[in-house]
């Protein structure tokens, strides 16, 4: 039996660090990778998908977010069974209870509203365990895990969850972490045979048979293999697992880390910049350290400029950078300032010696402005 397992979909993520004009290509590219899932469980032979929770971005979303989804689940060739997690909980606001939600569900679709086992094949059943509030006080795999007997021979289970596993949760003291151990227990007692977990949207194997698939696209500069689904076989006599990743998203976040400290340095990074495919699907934060003349970081803003003409985003990462202007009098030589121009460079150039970051920018558009003309 082979199945695929995904999650953090997050249809309707309102992605607001990416500019107006690049996020409806990213809203679009979440559905084109939804779309890309249905395709390859039809090419593979996977018998259904599940998804592990946080299918949409949140239960307030408009309407057309919802028909748009089902537009492209519509499609599917093999049941799509769906786990509520904390993003989307099942609480009295659920938008799996909304008229938008029940009066266009495809009929391929479940929804795993209890933990009660769903067999979703012919001697294949998943047991989930569904957020019924975004504050969960109890560790919900434990609970929908807790009574369940060892697997025939012949069949096959699959345990279905969303949250943090406790070697990985920063928040130990938790009482919603997943218990790893607990965990390991009902897989190497054959109570089940695989679990499929959501909330992390790197792909992740926790350990045998306990996996993150991961989010179909990438969510965040910090994830570290995202855009990914997985391929699972299960063999129904022996129990046997095999698990294959495959990548179905299209966008990168890239973070570019550099020390810049002279024109050439500027050249190296448009180069690196350059280099990159897909820019109208990759996001760019920098952290840049370093000092630069005026020229030179004038020469840096020219490219950043140009860059950001082409990605989906190119941002400094604030935080992490630490860059400084030095105005050298050769770089305002020859430029003909005189009166109130020369004396705002002088004034500007002793600020930005002070570290004053205002004053530095102020300094690279005077540079800019002059060498122009303007």
């Amino acid at each position: 039996m082979r199945f695929i397992a995904t999650g953090d979909w997050q249809l309707g993520m309102t992605a607001h660090f990416l500019s107006a004009e690049a996020r409806p290509r990213f809203h679009r590219a979440r559905l084109d990778a939804i779309r890309r899932i249905g395709q390859l469980a039809e090419e593979r032979g996977a018998e259904f998908v599940l998804v592990c929770g946080d299918v949409f971005e949140s239960n307030q979303l408009d309407r057309a977010i919802v028909s748009r989804s089902f537009e492209v689940l519509s499609a599917f060739t093999v049941p799509v069974v769906l786990l509520p997690g904390n993003h989307d909980p099942l609480d009295a606001a659920s938008i799996y209870d909304s008229p938008a939600f029940t009066s266009r569900q495809p009929e391929q679709v479940r929804v795993l509203r209890d933990s009660a086992p769903v067999e979703v094949l012919p001697g294949t059943e998943v047991v989930g365990a569904p957020w019924f509030s975004k504050r969960p006080l109890h560790d919900l795999v434990a609970a929908a895990t807790d009574d369940l007997a060892e697997v025939a021979p012949g069949r096959i289970r699959i345990i279905a969850g969303h949250g943090a596993v406790s070697s990985l949760d920063p928040d130990r003291e938790s009482v919603a972490t997943i218990d790893e151990a607990n965990l390991r227990r009902v897989v190497d007692a054959d109570r089940a045979q695989f679990v499929a977990l959501g909330d992390r949207h790197a792909t992740y194997e926790v350990a045998e048979r306990i996996w993150y698939p991961g989010a179909p696209e990438v969510t965040s500069r910090r994830e570290d293999d995202p855009g990914n689904v997985l391929v699972v076989d299960i063999d129904p006599q022996t129990h046997a697992v095999d698990v294959e990743k495959v990548a179905v998203g299209q966008w990168s976040f890239v973070v570019v880390e550099e020390d810049i400290d002279s024109g050439e340095d500027v050249t190296a990074l448009e180069s690196r910049l350059a280099a990159i495919a897909d820019k109208d699907r990759t996001a760019v934060w920098l952290i840049l350290r370093g000092t630069l003349s005026t020229a030179a970081k004038a020469r840096l803003d020219e490219v950043l400029d140009h860059a950001g003409d082409l990605f989906a985003l190119v941002s400094l990462w604030e935080r992490h950078t630490d860059l400084a202007v030095i105005a050298a009098d050769e770089d305002f030589a020859g430029l003909g300032l005189s009166g109130y121009l020369q004396e705002s460079l002088d004034d500007l150039a002793e600020r930005a010696a002070g570290d004053d970051a205002a004053a530095q920018d102020a300094l690279g558009l005077l540079y800019r402005f002059a060498r122009s003309g303007t």
